[in-house]
C-alpha cells in the first residue's frame, strides 16, 4: 500500500505525460521491481542448491540466510503473474506480441491485415498463450516446490542430525541445478526479451542470470554484515566475509563478460534486425547504458580485487549498495526502452517529459525493498539462525583463509 501511495502522490504532483504513457510506465516499473527481487530470490535458491551439490563446507553456517532470501520466491511470482495476466487481457501493452491481430495475415473479409507482423507471427508457436502460461506454471511449481522442500528438510536436519538428510539435499540440489540451467534462460526470454519481440540474443538468458546472481550475492552479503553488526553470527569471521566478497567480485566479472560479449558480437556482425535493441538504447539512453556498464564492471574490479577490500565490512557494504543499485538500473534499461520507447528516463527523455518520475521510481523501488526485507527477516525469525546439526558445521566455524 505504501508503494502504491507513493506512486499516486507523485502522479498528483504533476505528471505531464499523457495517460497512455502514465499507464504503461506504471506497469513497466511494476515488472522491473517485481522481477528484480524475484530474480535475486531464485538466484539465492540456485546458490543454496549449488552449495549442496558441490558439498561446500564454509557456507554451512549461512544456510538460513539464503533460505530467508529465497522465501520471497512466491511473492515475486505473484507480482509477475499479475503483470503478465493483465497484459494477456490487454490491460497494458508491455508485450506487443500479446495482440492477436498481429498473427492474421488477412482480415475476416479477405483483405490484407495492416497490423500483420510476419516476424512475430513466425514466433507464434513459442509465444502462443497456452504454451506461454504452461511455462509460467512449470516455473512457479518448480521454484516454489524446491524452496519449500529445502526449507522443510533443513529444519528437520536440526532435529535429526546425521548425514542422511544432507545426502538427500545433495541429490535434490543437483537436480534443481538441471532445471535451473534451462529455466533461468527461458524465463528471461519470456518475461524480458519478448518485450523487444523482433530481437533476440542467444546470450540474453545468461546475461540476465548473471545480474540476478550478483544481486543475490550482494543482498546476502549486506544482510550478513548487518546481522553480524547486531551481534548475531558469532562464529562468522573475516574469512567468511572474504568469501562472500569474492563471489560479489567474481559474478560481477561474469556479468561484465557476458554484457560485453553480447554487445560486441551484435556490433561486429552489424545485422539490421539484431542491432535495433542497442540502437534504441544508443538513440535515447547512451549515457545511461555506458554508465551502467562502467559501474557494474569498473567499480567491483578496481575496489574488490584486493584481499583486504573483501574483508573490510564497511567498504564492502558501500560498494555492495552501489553495485546493487546499478544492477537495478541495468534491469530498468532492459525493460523501459521496449515499453516506453524513449519517452522516459529517470525524469527526462525524448518526446515527453514527466515531472517527479524520480520520486515515482524511487518510491516503487523502496516499497518493494521494504516488502522484500520484511519477508526475509520474518523467515529468519522462524528458525535457528545457525543450523544445529549440519555435518559441515565444524568446518565452517573453523574456516580460515
Amino acid at each position: 500500500m505504501a508503494m502504491m501511495g507513493i506512486g499516486l502522490v507523485s502522479a498528483g504532483l504533476g505528471w505531464a505525460a499523457d495517460k497512455t504513457d502514465h499507464h504503461q510506465y506504471w506497469w513497466a516499473m511494476l515488472l522491473i521491481c517485481g522481477f528484480f527481487f524475484f530474480g535475486a530470490s531464485i538466484a539465492a535458491l540456485f546458490f543454496y542448491a549449488l552449495q549442496y551439490a558441490a558439498e561446500v563446507a564454509w557456507s554451512s553456517q549461512l544456510k538460513r540466510l539464503f533460505e530467508a532470501l529465497f522465501s520471497y520466491v512466491p511473492y515475486g511470482l505473484g507480482v509477475i503473474f499479475i503483470v503478465l495476466l493483465v497484459g494477456q487481457f490487454h490491460g497494458h501493452h508491455l508485450y506487443h506480441w500479446m495482440d492477436s491481430n498481429l498473427y492474421n495475415e488477412f482480415l475476416a473479409d479477405g483483405t490484407p491485415n495492416p497490423d500483420y507482423d510476419s516476424i512475430i507471427a513466425g514466433k507464434r508457436p513459442f509465444l502462443s498463450p497456452w504454451f506461454f502460461w504452461l511455462r509460467f506454471a512449470v516455473y512457479a511449481i518448480t521454484f516454489v516446490w524446491f524452496a519449500k522442500y529445502f526449507r522443510k528438510w533443513s529444519l528437520k536436519e536440526d532435529e535429526i542430525g546425521g548425514t542422511e538428510i544432507h545426502f538427500r539435499m545433495y541429490r535434490r540440489g543437483a537436480l534443481f541445478l538441471v532445471f535451473f540451467a534451462v529455466f533461468s534462460s527461458t524465463l528471461a526470454w519470456d518475461w524480458l526479451m519478448s518485450i523487444d519481440t523482433h530481437w533476440y540474443s542467444t546470450m540474453y538468458g545468461w546475461y540476465i542470470f548473471s545480474g540476478m546472481w550478483v544481486s543475490a550475492m550482494i543482498l546476502g552479503t549486506l544482510l550478513l554484515i548487518w546481522l553480524r553488526k547486531k551481534g548475531y553470527y558469532a562464529h562468522i569471521n573475516e574469512s567468511h566475509i572474504h568469501d562472500m566478497g569474492k563471489w560479489m567480485f567474481a559474478i560481477s566479472m561474469l556479468w561484465s563478460y557476458l554484457w560485453f560479449c553480447q554487445y560486441m558480437l551484435i556490433w561486429y556482425s552489424d545485422i539490421p534486425e539484431e542491432i535495433m535493441y542497442f540502437k534504441t538504447r544508443y538513440d535515447h539512453y547512451m549515457g545511461a547504458m555506458w554508465g551502467i556498464f562502467f559501474v557494474n564492471f569498473a567499480v567491483p574490479f578496481y575496489t574488490l580485487i584486493a584481499r583486504d577490500a573483501k574483508r573490510n565490512t564497511k567498504f564492502l557494504w558501500r560498494v555492495g549498495i552501489i553495485i546493487l543499485c546499478s544492477h537495478f538500473a541495468d534491469l530498468y534499461l532492459a525493460v523501459i526502452p521496449g515499453t516506453i520507447h524513449g519517452h522516459l528516463m529517470w525524469g527526462f527523455g525524448e518526446g515527453h517529459h514527466v515531472s517527479f518520475t524520480w520520486w515515482f521510481e524511487i518510491g516503487m523501488f523502496i516499497g518493494f525493498l521494504g516488502l522484500f526485507i520484511r519477508v526475509v527477516l520474518t523467515a529468519l525469525s522462524k528458525a535457528r539462525l545457525v543450523p544445529a546439526k549440519h555435518p559441515f558445521l565444524d568446518e565452517s566455524i573453523n574456516h580460515h583463509i
